[in-house]
């Protein structure tokens, strides 16, 4: 019984940094940190936003911080994905045209052997391009947003805003509830 207890925590030890999930590199964090500044703006209504949808503490000093945090996450799944698609992309690919004219098509050296790791760098790369397009195209739709509650508080007045966008028993969520609400629409 001992013995079959020490083999089974053996292997739980083994086994944990297979299933383990990589952590976000430098790249991922400064590529995070980048779209933080480009979603916090520099207008007050953005950043306001900005503080309403990520800060956590009263004074909302943390926002760029758990910014950075859950974009660097986000770069991180979305550098996996693609690596993993680009690699099925590239055996397709080496399947469909036959190993010799896939390797004249990206193959680079003397023997045209490194081709399947320049197909899939290729492939990552036009696939880590998309996703961060699409993160711009979000971005720039809760800036618009920020914009559009900004001046819509300021027609109705704060009292009247907070009445019919805030959702929680003080109502001062009414700020980020319209932005999340006009970024949806």
């Amino acid at each position: 019984m001992k013995r079959l207890l020490i083999a089974a925590a053996a292997l739980t030890l083994l086994a944990a940094p297979a299933t383990a999930t990589a952590k976000p590199t430098g790249e991922d964090r400064d590529n995070a940190a980048r779209e933080c500044r480009d979603l916090r703006g520099s207008e007050p209504a953005t950043r306001a936003a900005f503080r309403a949808q990520f800060g956590t503490n009263s004074n909302k000093r943390n926002a760029f911080g758990k910014c950075v945090s859950r974009r660097s996450r986000s770069e991180e799944r979305q550098r996996e994905r693609s690596s993993e698609n680009a690699a099925k992309s590239c055996k397709a690919q080496r399947e469909e045209l036959g190993r010799e004219a896939f390797g004249e098509k990206y193959g680079t050296n003397s023997n045209k052997r490194n081709a399947f790791g320049k197909c899939v760098s290729e492939q990552r790369e036009e696939a880590k391009d998309e996703a961060d397009e699409r993160d711009a195209e979000r971005i720039a739709v809760v800036k618009e947003a920020a914009r559009d509650c900004r001046s819509e508080r300021s027609e109705l007045g704060a009292e009247a805003f907070r009445e019919q966008y805030g959702t929680n028993r003080n109502k001062r969520n009414a700020f980020g509830k319209c932005v999340s609400r006009g970024a949806r629409a």
